[in-house]
């Protein structure tokens, strides 16, 4: 068991950590890129940068599945697993189907990634413990009002947005998801080496 919360723990951390630091790049590379009202998305359709957005988002779909599986096996909870799974699998989608394909599913993808990796930090604060369950559920939230916050200003009510605009309240639905799975990251490893050192 103990090896199973090491791999889920390091595969969540290289999750968050590739995909802010890729996004970062992105960001940079980008030209006439403005944080401010560009969605993260639309580095998809960017030439310079669209490769690394689908390498990215594939990547954070992938390690979410397999570091959820892991976890799994720890935990036993299927409902979990298949919130982790569905996260997954938005975030895949949301990166091989780029926001100006012609199938016109780019959204569906990102609304399934937005919606699911903020559900998995709520979801998930009920197994863990001490001030990482205050920042898991903290964190699943903040993403959830940005969530509904976004569907409200696209409706029509751009004035929700805010100082931080479209680009950036979106990324206060990515965000938090995203820090947290590195803390998370890092417990999980952590839980390994407090087994160990309670064994010796």
């Amino acid at each position: 068991m103990r090896k199973y919360l090491t791999i889920a723990g390091t595969l969540f951390f290289l999750l968050a950590a590739q995909f802010l630091t890729l996004l970062m790049f992105g960001e940079a590379m980008a030209p006439g890129y403005v944080v401010h009202d560009n969605a993260i998305s639309d580095l998809g359709v960017i030439p310079e940068t669209a490769a690394l957005f689908t390498l990215s988002l594939v990547l954070v779909g992938a390690l979410n599945i397999i570091g959820g599986y892991y976890y799994f096996l720890v935990h036993r909870k299927l409902g979990l697993l298949a919130i982790y799974i569905l996260a997954g699998i938005g975030a895949i989608g949301a990166g091989l189907v780029s926001l100006d394909s012609p199938l016109g599913v780019h959204g569906l993808f990102a609304l399934l990634a937005f919606l699911f990796f903020n559900l998995e930090a709520v979801a998930t604060a009920r197994l863990v413990y001490g001030p990482m369950k205050a920042i898991a559920a903290v964190a699943g939230l903040i993403g959830l009002v940005f969530l509904i916050i976004m569907f409200l200003g696209d409706a029509g009510a751009a004035d929700l947005f805010g100082p931080i605009g479209h680009g950036g309240a979106e990324r206060m639905i990515a965000y938090p998801p995203m820090v947290w799975l590195m803390a998370m990251g890092g417990y999980l490893m952590a839980a390994r080496a407090r087994t160990e050192d309670q064994a010796t």
